[in-house]
């Protein structure tokens, strides 16, 4: 599997020659510029995982590349006259030979008085699980974990109890768009996961890595 990360929480995975980009949000532009896309994933529809200007350049760029999301982001897609499948919690599909799952209802808890949106993790081709925003456990084994390493509704030491409870081989940071810098991703996670054998892989912008 290959992985080239775009920004915050924007990243394209290739696995078996089937191109997926997931979440092209507002805090990166790298997405604007790939072609040969197959699937995009869409987990909710806040402006830093779905900007709508930027998923009209993709899909302009990617005429046949196919939506899956859940249905609060299709409502938004809906009144753009943009075509999309669901896949929801507990539901599944078979996109040329890669299969996708379906995990979590909502989104994350901010505050009390910020309604909760739709938010679906998607499991990718049995290793690569996204939660979007949310700490959902999708009770299967993971080798790759996208891991929100921050963001307004956690704390660094829930981050670090999921990657414990998920157990994944490997764990790269997403949702860091909004730090000024990178350096305490890069020099706390590594420090605590390596205890418990999860190897954390910090993601140069726009440079293909392979798991």
């Amino acid at each position: 599997m290959r992985i080239i990360k775009f920004g915050h929480c924007c990243l394209l995975i290739e696995e078996n020659g089937v191109r997926i980009l997931i979440d092209p949000g507002m805090f990166s532009t790298g997405q604007n510029n790939v072609m040969n896309i197959d699937l995009i994933l869409i987990t909710h529809s806040d402006m830093d995982h779905l900007n709508m200007d930027s998923l009209k350049t993709v899909l302009k760029n990617n005429p046949h590349a196919k939506i899956i999301t859940n249905n609060g982001v299709g409502e938004l897609l809906n009144k753009e006259g943009i075509s999309f499948g669901i896949i929801e919690d507990g539901q599944k599909t078979n996109e040329k030979g890669i299969l996708i799952e379906g995990f979590g209802k909502k989104h994350a808890l901010i505050y009390e008085s910020i309604p909760r949106k739709d938010n679906t993790g998607y499991f990718i081709a049995d290793k690569f699980f996204y939660p979007g925003d949310s700490f959902t456990n999708p009770n299967k084994s993971v080798e790759i974990l996208a891991l929100t390493v921050n963001a307004p509704w956690m704390k660094f030491s829930e981050s670090i109890d999921f990657c414990r409870e998920i157990k994944p081989k490997v764990s790269i940071p997403m949702h860091d768009g909004m730090l000024a810098s990178t350096g305490f991703i890069s020099r706390m996670y590594p420090m605590v996961l390596d205890k418990y054998g999860i190897k954390f892989v910090n993601l140069e912008l726009n440079k293909e890595y392979e798991f």
